[in-house]
């Protein structure tokens, strides 16, 4: 399907996924590898195309939270390691892991038994990821009794530890007092560990914030996320490394309508024109991930032209101000994130209070993503739909 028959859409650079894997990898001091993070569909990228970027660039592991986003990649024929990151405890969840040859994270005892049991009944081996909670509070083992689950796993014989992780709560802050609390707590754990000769095959601790601002517990992993999408986790790590957005959203005009001064625009009659002008919907709301909450306070690109969007932004449409671009016609593309519109996820996380991360996972799977290369002959733009 070409991209002038969709109303709205997700452009996706894959060129920029592999040039950020790269820069990322370039920070790495041979033999750490990267983990490419790939969970909630590659933060609304597209996880089996951004994957291939990634691995093609150079990652070594894919980083999913949940059993279908593994079997998902499986099933395309990516072959690379794969981390679940999230915890899982079912009995059929155990079976599919060994299925399709995934890689879960333990958490603690009790799951690590419930998994031996299981594995020990169908006889099967699988690799395993041992999380250690060192102030996170989210999932894992306490750090202090991180020496005795790490024993009573190395005894299941069908677990294989692979590796021993924990992660940062605050590696994005300019303070890194807790940050560095908590790499004291996993160095110990790994040093006492090593005091009784266990020395796992893999520890990592790094997400992209940490892997930028503290080289020395890059260890033989580091996990990165947001980075590889072109974004930074905080605006003081942006000159460490060059970084390019990947992601751009595009939608389509429907109507374009005069509209004299006093009328108002849709719901709630938050926009009321103080002249005459002219107004255009566009096919592209709420439900597709663009978020009410930025209603008449986001300016979007048209025509190489940047423009307000007024009205409250509905489920399915919404509306701008083309008054002073006097070609402007049915069909024309509007571009609200990134490329032309100057806009970026940053831009939105901070008019709304949250973190660029919600942003990107916000996109709507109503919206087609559309692979973006840009041919070196002719530099004419070919897409192509994931």
């Amino acid at each position: 399907m070409l991209k002038q028959n969709h109303r709205a859409w997700v452009e996706v650079d894959l060129s920029a996924i592999r040039h950020n894997v790269c820069q990322l990898k370039s920070l790495l001091t041979a033999p750490t590898e990267l983990m490419a993070i790939v969970k909630a569909d590659a933060y609304g990228h597209g996880a089996i195309d951004v994957s291939q970027a990634a691995i093609e660039a150079g990652a070594s592991w894919l980083g999913v939270a949940t059993i279908p986003e593994g079997i998902q990649l499986r099933n395309a024929g990516i072959t690379a390691p794969i981390a679940i990151l999230g915890a899982t405890n079912g009995v059929d969840e155990i079976k599919a892991i060994a299925e399709y040859r995934l890689q879960p994270t333990i958490c603690n005892a009790k799951q690590a038994l419930i998994y031996h049991e299981v594995l020990s009944n169908i006889g099967a081996q699988i690799p395993v990821h041992l999380k250690i909670d060192t102030g996170m509070s989210r999932l894992g083992v306490n750090w202090q009794e991180a020496i005795a689950f790490i024993k009573l796993v190395q005894h299941l014989p069908n677990l294989e530890i692979l590796s021993v992780y924990s992660h940062f709560a605050t590696a994005d802050d300019r303070d890194l007092t807790f940050m560095q609390l908590q790499t004291q707590r996993f160095q110990q754990v790994i040093a006492e560990l090593q005091s009784e000769g266990i020395y796992p095959p893999y520890i990592h601790i790094c997400n992209t914030a940490a892997m930028l601002c503290d080289r020395q517990i890059h260890y033989d992993i580091v996990r990165t996320g947001l980075g590889i999408y072109g974004l930074y986790p905080a605006p003081h790590l942006q000159n460490l490394v060059d970084l390019r957005p990947a992601l751009t959203v595009k939608a389509r005009i429907t109507q374009v309508k005069e509209i004299t001064a006093g009328t108002s625009v849709s719901y709630g009659r938050s926009f009321i024109a103080k002249a005459d002008m002219k107004m255009a919907t566009v096919a592209i709301g709420y439900a597709d991930g663009i978020p009410r909450g930025l209603s008449n306070r986001l300016h979007v690109s048209v025509k190489g032209q940047k423009v307000a969007q007024i009205g409250t932004i509905t489920m399915d449409q919404c509306a701008i101000d083309v008054t002073h671009i006097p070609d402007v016609n049915v069909g024309d593309v509007v571009t609200f994130l990134g490329g032309a519109s100057g806009n970026t996820a940053d831009d939105w996380a901070e008019l709304l209070g949250t973190i660029s991360w919600e942003i990107l996972c916000g996109f709507k799977h109503r919206l087609p993503r559309i692979n973006v290369v840009n041919a070196i002959s002719d530099r004419q733009e070919i897409l192509l739909e994931i």
